[in-house]
């Protein structure tokens, strides 16, 4: 192993990104190292070993063509694969040049798609909410502060050109109900602070809530 040779200095600093990938998505995804000086011997390196190959098998079909031809992509990202026990990949393959424009080594990402699918799955269904309900805020994850409420009220009857003790009752029953639907009764004092800001007693608010 000559390392004066340029051709060599950008394979042994290829091998450090190719170790460097595989330890950072162990059991996920395969790295592979080929040397496309040697074709019959080309795998130089392979991290998290996901297809069953080994340090000296030969190139894939992607590495003789592009030792056949300068001109093939540099890059073929995110193709779809297959591991020889029938597991789905998605494949990255990238091309290494040397000074003179001919490719010395490819960098191979396989990642192994078979377990990430089920877990999206999984994901999905668990974020998922009921068709029958999207859009309504049945509740919140949060307390509603004194200052949220009171300008929710403010603003409600600001609409009515009035004030909030001003409302009238139906306009009153309206915006508790609203206050109701939309979370604000999470806290203890909500009632009490609801109650002043529209000039009512809080079994009077209490009322008009359980009618929403």
């Amino acid at each position: 192993m000559n390392h004066d040779d340029p051709d060599e200095h950008l394979l042994l600093e290829a091998e450090k990104i190719a170790i460097a990938i595989g330890r950072m998505f162990p059991g996920l995804c395969e790295v592979v190292l080929h040397d496309l000086r040697q074709p019959e011997h080309a795998i130089r390196v392979i991290e998290n070993n996901l297809s069953g190959r080994k340090v000296g098998d030969s190139a894939t079909e992607l590495g003789l063509r592009r030792i056949a031809d300068p001109n093939y992509p540099s890059v073929i990202q995110n193709y779809p694969n297959q591991f020889p026990d029938g597991r789905p990949v998605k494949s990255t393959s990238i091309g290494i040049k040397n000074a003179e424009d001919r490719y010395v080594a490819a960098l191979c990402l396989n990642l192994d798609v078979s377990t990430l699918s089920p877990m999206m799955l999984s994901l999905a269904n668990l974020v998922a909410t009921e068709v029958e309900h999207r859009g309504e805020a049945l509740e919140t994850l949060r307390d509603r502060t004194a200052r949220e409420l009171r300008d929710v009220i403010e603003t409600f009857a600001a609409e009515r050109a009035a004030t909030p003790r001003a409302l009238s009752r139906a306009a009153k029953k309206d915006l508790v109900r609203q206050l109701h639907r939309d979370g604000y009764f999470a806290s203890r004092s909500s009632t009490e602070t609801i109650a002043d800001l529209l000039g009512i007693s809080r079994s009077t608010v209490y009322n008009y809530a359980k009618q929403s």
